[in-house]
């Protein structure tokens, strides 16, 4: 059957034409036929993909979804025909779902034997460009269809542990003496295990799992890392209690590590220059990092031929504008050292949100988002449209709220006056403020919130003050990142005390009613934080919704070093592409108008003047000029850009925002939600907007054959290097994918003159930091 069908791939399928037939048959080889039924599903929406498919016998349907949910038929595919270049090349998930319509025969090319060939056929590479983007040009040509199909945005997937094959995942957090793990199986979730090896190094080591068949505890021998790494694997594969038939099925090994600096902004698989460049990173996180690397370095060892992925607490945050992470301290305390606010507890964070945006059913970048992780440690993140803007640790996890022993947000006064009046030292100061504050220096009772609601309760005073004292914090933040967002649709509660404290959680709303925050009393006290999935506590006419999100920061952990390892997998392919230059343009001031603001500002039935191209395909720049006006100031003759956009929008500088007197948010373009507003004059009159001034997110413009040569999709942040003797490197560049785009990479004013740019300049980029959830 082998020879049969790579005739057939020879003869009848152009992706193998130029291909020898040897290749061919080698390919085959390394491949599954498989057989379907009608109506069977070959592969759904918003799946990964994990195979190159090849139609050898039969015809499929593909359906889209339309608004409502409905399924629309898009188009076939028939014999001959080839699926999933799309999602291998982009990493996209599957746009459409595809049907057996007649019994079907098909050769699941699996992504690695993909992988191969693109990396040593050039020919290959370029027929399966040339094929997406006939594909991409024929959905252009009917929209309706082009609508189904090019959804862009959350999928409902998002979510479920699946990569380019099924995969056994080990998650590993090692600490100085103990190491938590869980074991993750994609094609079975109910085949989930998790547990934690104590008292590493020292007497009584201990070893905890819980599994589907049960829950075991027993010491261990003395030892270190490896014996209990070795120990982990044992009790993973016992034959009674285990969830492994055999060790060697662990196929991958995800790794939290709490700081990844500004280097490492999303998770990575770990190699040797890896390993040199985290530690490295040692200094800010002296208690942690070198204790993760360590457990990398161990677990390398004891999985030797399977690959490790890095997963940041960090990473969440990265997207924190300046103003946000910086200190009010010297900036060269920055440039030198680093000194900044980082952020953690992302992997939580991120999962919630996810889980809330889905269990609302609104995509994540259409929700303000108010994410509180309350337990032993406790942090709350800002969350505008999918992107973390500010979160209350900040260099350390000691900064912010009170927790359970630290003490959260101090006047950095009061540590050189215990200095000097206390004669303690740093490691003092140290123990001070992370072992020896927060709820158990408040109370003097304990850093446990349950026991603190216990005391309060029979009217012990420090622990009154001490639940008052760490509610009050939280609502405060809630308050505060209101007002940084410019309001919200969801707070979520999570951790141990967010998930289990109704008290705690009524403490931290009282009073903010005023802010469209109600929360239902009885289904506060009602709900199950940790049994019950996400449970809804505010009233059913709130403003603002309540909810309880159980973390699964091992789950986060796991999906993360899927995607890592999806990220890898067409690298070395894409890394000469990559480097390939493309061109810098500056963007001035401007403004896009509606059909009726047109109308009022330049007359009755005024259509607007083109006075100039853009690079951009059908865009260009008008004769027309307004006045900006702000409360404090304006800005003259101000161009506007056609064609006529369905909302007003005006971008401009961040120096240009002194002048003004506003505050407006760096955001996406036609991202105009909580926008700040001005006044518009024109000739004929003016326009009082209520939002519509943005300081325009640096972005890169491409058509899809460009997104699949540079391996980004529409969503991407990439890192972007500036060609010249000066080397710079912006960060948090966003990719915008469109068949109207042409390539180039869009600064403002500001930016360009800080760096000395102009337009004409060279650019490329130097690394992915983001893609799309």
């Amino acid at each position: 059957m082998t020879g049969t069908i790579a005739k057939f791939l020879k003869t009848k399928v152009s992706l193998f034409r130029e291909l020898s037939e040897e290749r061919i048959t080698d390919i085959v080889k390394a491949s599954r036929v498989a057989y379907y039924e009608i109506n069977e599903p070959v592969i759904r929406l918003g799946e990964e993909a994990t195979f190159l498919g090849v139609l050898l016998e039969g015809e499929l349907k593909i359906s889209g979804v339309a608004q409502g949910g409905i399924q629309r038929q898009v188009g076939f595919f028939k014999k001959g025909d080839t699926f999933g270049e799309m999602a291998l090349m982009s990493r996209e998930r599957i746009i459409a779902d595809l049907i057996a319509t007649t019994h079907c025969k098909i050769l699941r090319i699996p992504v690695e034997v993909f992988q191969s060939v693109l990396m040593s056929e050039p020919v290959f590479l370029q027929y399966v460009s040339k094929t997406i983007m006939d594909r991409i040009k024929q959905l252009a040509e009917d929209p309706n269809k082009a609508s189904l199909t090019l959804q862009t945005g959350d999928d409902p997937t998002a979510l479920i542990l699946k990569g380019e094959r099924p995969e056994k995942i080990l998650v590993i957090n090692s600490g100085s003496s103990s190491i938590k793990y869980a074991f993750f199986d994609s094609e079975n979730k109910e085949n989930r295990a998790s547990g934690v090896v104590e008292r590493i190094g020292m007497s009584g080591t201990l070893l905890k799992f819980k599994g589907p068949r049960g829950e075991v505890k027993f010491e261990l021998e003395k030892g270190g890392y490896s014996e209990a790494l070795h120990s982990i694997l044992k009790v993973l594969s016992d034959k009674k209690t285990g969830v492994l038939k055999n060790p060697a099925d662990i196929s991958v090994v995800g790794h939290r590590m709490v700081h990844g600096g500004e280097k490492f902004s999303e998770s990575i698989v770990v190699n040797d220059e890896i390993l040199e460049e985290l530690e490295k990173l040692n200094p800010l996180a002296p208690l942690h990092n070198p204790v993760n690397i360590a457990g990398i370095r161990e677990a390398r060892k004891v999985f030797s031929s399977v690959p490790h992925v890095a997963v940041f607490d960090t990473a969440f945050h990265s997207t924190l504008p300046s103003y946000a992470y910086l200190y009010g301290l010297p900036y060269e305390y920055y440039e030198k050292h680093g000194v900044r606010r980082y952020g953690f507890h992302g992997s939580s964070h991120s999962y919630v949100c996810l889980k809330a945006s889905r269990f609302l059913q609104k995509r994540i970048n259409e929700l303000k988002i108010t994410s509180c992780h309350l337990g032993n440690g406790a942090s709350i993140a800002a969350v505008e449209h999918g992107r973390s803007v500010d979160t209350t640790m900040g260099f350390t996890p000691g900064e912010g709220l009170i927790m359970g022993t630290r003490s959260g947000d101090v006047d950095p006064g009061v540590i050189t006056y215990l200095q000097r009046e206390e004669g303690l030292s740093n490691a003092d100061i140290d123990q001070l403020l992370n072992r020896k504050s927060g709820l158990l220096g408040l109370s003097g009772i304990s850093g446990d919130m349950r026991e603190i609601e216990e005391a309060a309760a029979t009217g012990n005073t420090r622990a009154l003050i001490a639940l008052k004292a760490f509610s009050y914090r939280i609502r405060k933040y809630i308050g505060a990142y209101m007002a940084a967002m410019g309001g919200t649709d969801v707070i979520i509660f999570t951790g141990g005390i967010g998930q289990g404290s109704p008290g705690v959680r009524s403490l931290a709303l009282q009073g903010l009613q005023c802010m469209g925050i109600h929360l239902d009393d009885q289904k506060n006290r009602d709900a199950d934080g940790f049994n019950g999935g996400v449970s809804v506590i505010s009233a059913d006419d709130s403003p603002v919704k309540v909810l309880i999100v159980p973390t699964d920061e091992e789950k986060m952990i796991a999906r993360e070093t899927l995607r890592a390892i999806s990220r890898s997998y067409l690298k070395d392919v894409r890394k000469t592409q990559q480097t390939e230059p493309f061109l810098l343009e500056v963007s001035a001031h401007h403004l896009h108008l509606s059909k009726e603001h047109v109308e009022i500002l330049f007359g009755k039935g005024h259509e607007l003047t083109w006075h100039s191209d853009l690079s951009q395909p059908g865009q260009f720049a008008c004769k027309e000029q307004v006045n900006i006006i702000g409360p404090k100031g304006s800005i003259d003759r101000v161009r506007v850009l056609g064609p006529e956009r369905k909302e007003t929008q005006i971008e401009i500088s961040m120096t240009e925002q002194f002048k003004l007197g506003i505050h407006p948010p760096i955001r996406e373009s036609g991202d105009l939600n909580g926008t700040p507003g001005c006044t518009l004059e024109g000739p004929a009159g003016t326009v009082t907007l209520e939002k519509g001034i943005i300081c325009a997110l640096r972005h890169i413009h491409m058509h899809p054959e460009d997104a699949l040569k540079y391996g980004v999709k529409d969503k991407s942040t990439v890192r972007v290097k500036v060609m010249g003797n000066r080397e710079l490197i912006f960060g948090d560049v966003l990719v915008r994918v469109s068949p109207n785009y042409k390539l180039a990479m869009h600064i403002d004013t500001d930016e360009a003159n800080a760096a000395n740019l102009k337009t004409g300049d060279m650019v490329y980029i130097d690394g992915i930091q983001h893609e799309t959830l």
